[in-house]
C-alpha cells in the first residue's frame, strides 16, 4: 500500500500546508488495497456485534440451563454478569484496547480484540450446564460474557482508529461510515440466524442444544475475520507509537483534555438517541403503543435494515459538508423531532406509519452514526487517538446509552413517560452546543494521505 503508515501523520505539523483532495491522487493498487483493509476491519466489527447481540437473543432459551430458579446465588451472579458486562467492562476495554492500538498498533489490537471474542462465544457453545457441574456453569458463563464485554468495548475505537486513517482522503466519511453498517448487521445477522433456528427446531430442541448453534457461527466467524485481520497493513509508523506517551492516561488529559470531553459530550447525546430509536423502541412499541411482540420485531427490524443502508449516503454528506455541519445538523434536528415523533408514535395504530416514524428519527440519527467515528478520530493526534476515542465513547455509551432502557421504563413506571422524552431532547441540545465548538476543519488527520 503506498505508505498506509503515512495516515498516522499529523496534520498540525505542517500548518501552512493546503493540499487539495486531488492534489496527491491514489493510484488504482492503493485504492484497492485501502477498500479490502476498510472491509477487513469492518468484517470483524460485524462478528464482534454479532457475537455480543446472539447472547441477548438466545438468552431466553439457554437461561434456564444456568440460572435455575431454585438457587437465589446463580440469580445474583446473572444480574452482577449483566451488569459486568454491559457497563463497567465496557470502559475497561476502551482503555485497555486504546492503550494496546496507541503504544502496540492498531492492528495488533484489532486482532487481540477479535480473538478474545472468538475465545468468548466458544466457552459458552461448549459449556455443561448447571445440572452438569452446578455453580461453577453460571460462574464461567459470567467469565465468558465478561471477555465478550472487555472485547466489544475495545473494538469501537480501534476500528474507528483504523478505518479513519486508512480511508481514502476526500472519502473518509463515506468509508467510516462502514462501521456503523457493520454494527448495525451484526444485530441484524444475529436476529436472522435465530429466526432461521426457530423455524428448524422446536423450542425444546432450541433450549436442550439448539442455542449452541449461533455461538459456534461466531466463534468460527471471528476465525475468518481474525485471518483477514492478520492481512492488514499497521497505519501507525514505529517512531509514532514509540513516542513518548504514547497511549497514556496522562498524555491524553494532559494535553487533550479538551478534545476529550468535547467528545464524550456529543457521544453522551448520541449513544442516548441511538439506543431510544434502536433497542429500546421495540419494546416501546409493545407497551406504550400496544402493538403485538411479532409486529413490532418485523416493523424494527424493516427499520434497521433501512438504517443500516443510510450509513454511507450520510457519510458521503459528510464529506461534501463537513463533519461539523452533519454534528450541527444532528443536534438541531435531534432537539425539535424527538418529542413529536415519540409522542406520535405512543398513539400510533398503523405498524407503516410507525415504521415510517421510526425510519425518520432514524435518518437524523444517522448525520451522527456514520460519522462518529471519523469524527472523534480527526480530534486527536495518532498517539493517543485510539485511546481518545475508544475510552470517551465507552464511558459515553454506557453511561448514557446503556441506560436508556432503564430510565424510559422506570419514569414510565411511575407516570412520567413523558420526562424521557424531554431527558433525550435535553441531551441534543448538548450535542447541538458542543457541535458548535467543534472547529470547521478537522485539526488532525486532515492533510493526510
Amino acid at each position: 500500500m503506498t505508505d498506509i503508515a503515512s495516515a498516522s501523520t499529523l496534520g498540525a505539523s505542517s500548518p501552512s500546508r493546503t493540499t487539495s483532495v486531488n492534489d496527491t491522487p491514489y493510484t488504482f493498487e492503493e485504492s484497492r488495497k485501502r477498500i479490502f483493509a476498510i472491509f477487513a476491519a469492518s468484517s470483524g466489527n460485524l462478528v464482534e456485534w454479532f457475537d455480543f447481540y446472539i447472547y441477548a437473543f438466545c438468552a431466553i432459551y439457554f437461561a434456564p440451563a444456568f440460572f435455575p430458579k431454585s438457587d437465589p446465588t446463580v440469580q445474583l451472579l446473572n444480574t452482577a454478569g449483566v451488569f459486568a458486562a454491559g457497563f463497567l467492562m465496557r470502559p475497561v476495554g476502551g482503555w485497555l484496547f486504546g492503550r494496546l492500538a496507541d503504544r502496540k498498533g492498531r492492528k495488533a489490537s484489532m486482532v487481540v480484540s477479535v480473538m478474545m471474542m472468538c475465545a468468548g462465544s466458544l466457552i459458552i457453545a461448549c459449556l455443561p450446564t448447571y445440572a452438569a457441574i452446578g455453580t461453577a456453569a453460571p460462574v464461567l458463563l459470567l467469565a465468558a460474557r465478561l471477555l465478550q464485554g472487555l472485547s466489544v468495548g475495545g473494538e469501537y475505537g480501534t476500528t474507528a482508529t483504523y478505518m479513519s486513517e486508512v480511508a481514502m482522503r476526500g472519502r473518509r466519511g463515506f468509508f467510516s461510515s462502514f462501521q456503523y453498517v457493520t454494527l448495525i448487521g451484526g444485530q441484524l445477522l444475529a436476529v436472522v440466524v435465530v429466526v432461521v433456528l426457530q423455524q428448524m427446531l422446536d423450542e425444546a430442541e432450541l433450549k436442550s442444544w439448539g442455542w449452541r448453534i449461533p455461538f459456534v457461527l461466531g466463534a468460527v466467524a471471528a476465525v475468518v475475520a481474525l485471518m483477514l485481520r492478520r492481512t492488514l497493513t499497521e497505519t501507525a509508523s514505529h517512531k509514532t507509537r514509540a513516542a513518548k506517551g504514547a497511549g497514556t492516561m496522562r498524555e491524553l488529559f494532559t494535553h487533550h483534555k479538551r478534545a476529550f470531553f468535547m467528545v464524550l459530550g456529543y457521544t453522551a447525546g448520541g449513544s442516548l438517541i441511538f439506543y431510544t430509536f434502536t433497542t429500546y423502541m421495540q419494546k416501546y412499541l409493545v407497551n406504550s403503543a400496544g402493538m403485538s411482540i411479532k409486529t413490532a420485531s418485523n416493523v424494527m427490524t424493516a427499520c434497521l435494515f433501512i438504517y443500516m443502508c443510510m450509513q454511507p449516503l450520510f457519510g458521503a454528506l459528510s464529506d461534501r459538508i463537513g463533519r461539523r455541519s452533519n454534528m450541527l445538523l444532528f443536534g438541531a434536528l435531534g432537539v425539535m423531532m424527538t418529542v413529536p415523533v415519540l409522542t406520535s408514535l405512543q398513539g400510533v395504530g398503523s405498524p407503516l406509519v410507525a415504521g415510517v416514524l421510526i425510519t425518520v428519527a432514524l435518518a437524523v440519527v444517522s448525520l451522527y452514526t456514520s460519522i462518529s467515528g471519523i469524527v472523534k478520530a480527526e480530534m486527536f493526534p495518532p498517539e493517543v487517538r485510539a485511546l481518545g476515542v475508544g475510552l470517551s465513547y465507552a464511558l459515553g455509551n454506557a453511561i448514557f446509552g446503556g441506560s436508556a432502557e432503564y430510565v424510559a421504563l422506570g419514569l414510565k413506571s411511575i407516570g412520567l413517560e413523558s420526562y424521557f422524552y424531554w431527558y433525550v431532547t435535553a441531551m441534543m441540545g448538548i450535542v447541538f452546543v458542543v457541535s458548535l465548538l467543534l472547529p470547521r476543519q478537522a485539526t488532525y488527520l486532515r492533510h493526510d494521505k
